[in-house]
């Protein structure tokens, strides 16, 4: 791990289960040493970017923040530039999010993609990035008086990081971006967490979702990992059905403050589990 952390090194983009409001928990798990460090669902990189590892290989579903972190990381300077084009106003919000419904948007580049996702993720309700049946970008405007639309420093630090460190940015399934993992390294999971309840979901930031299946598949690789000698810790909700899933690892049930939830009445204090396999 570095030694040396830049402050400014830290999310871009506020995603759904987002970890800023809990690091110092995980953090008190993060292992001194290993070799890589392993993210499969990295989202807005909360853990990643506080631990500023040399060697990492990150990964989301996500296609959209994929490219986001691809034109941070290669074309920051251009981005920034992209980005101070974007107004905080109500109609042109609605111009902006309609783009991925027209022919339009297959000619935009990924900047002009990147500059996009950036701006409708801070200026839309409550910073949360979901998407339709059909993949489209469907959350209503904000009505912020003054969003940071253009956080350049940050948007500098975080290419810097990226461009100087052995960082592999992936968008694969979690299990692909796993393969060939060594024992000395180590892996964050922090998947789409499974609803408390039938009514409650934060699967939608991707079109096709992370079902009952996907979890069960994600404890199964846990499983593989272990039997490896490889350490993993991972975060989800403290679903009843989660806590009987890693009933055999190690778990704590830590209470987490959520600000982004489409029902206002939902947000607040939830129930999370922390689950690792080592000491």
């Amino acid at each position: 791990m570095a030694k040396k952390k830049n402050k400014l090194v830290r999310p871009c983009v506020k995603w759904a289960g987002g970890k800023r409001q809990i690091l110092n928990k995980i953090m008190k798990y993060i292992p001194d040493n290993f070799s890589t460090y392993y993210e499969p669902f990295v989202g807005g990189g909360a853990v990643l970017f506080n631990i500023q590892s040399k060697k990492a290989i990150i990964n989301d579903a996500n296609h959209h923040l994929f490219n986001v972190y691809h034109v941070i990381r290669d074309n920051v300077n251009e981005l920034i530039k992209d980005l101070e084009k974007h107004k905080n106003k109500e109609e042109y919000y609605y111009e902006i999010r309609e783009l991925d419904r027209t022919e339009k948007f297959k000619t935009m580049s990924d900047i002009e993609k990147a500059s996009r996702i950036l701006f409708l993720n801070k200026t839309c309700y409550n910073g949360l990035f979901r998407v339709n049946s059909s993949g489209e970008f469907n959350v209503p405007f904000g009505s912020y008086k003054n969003p940071d639309i253009v956080n350049a420093p940050v948007l500098k630090a975080v290419s810097h990081y990226l461009n100087n460190n052995n960082v592999k940015i992936l968008n694969v399934d979690f299990e692909e971006s796993m393969k060939g993992m060594r024992k000395e390294a180590f892996v964050y999971f922090d998947p789409p967490y499974h609803p408390l309840s039938d009514s409650s979901s934060f699967t939608g930031y991707t079109l096709d979702g992370f079902g009952k299946e996907d979890q069960i598949r994600l404890k199964n690789l846990c499983d593989k990992l272990d039997k490896r000698g490889c350490r993993f810790l991972l975060s989800n909700s403290g679903a009843d059905f989660i806590q009987e899933l890693y009933q055999d690892y190690k778990c704590e049930k830590i209470g987490a403050k959520r600000s982004i939830n489409s029902d206002g009445n939902k947000r607040g204090k939830v129930k999370e589990l922390l689950v690792r396999n080592y000491d």
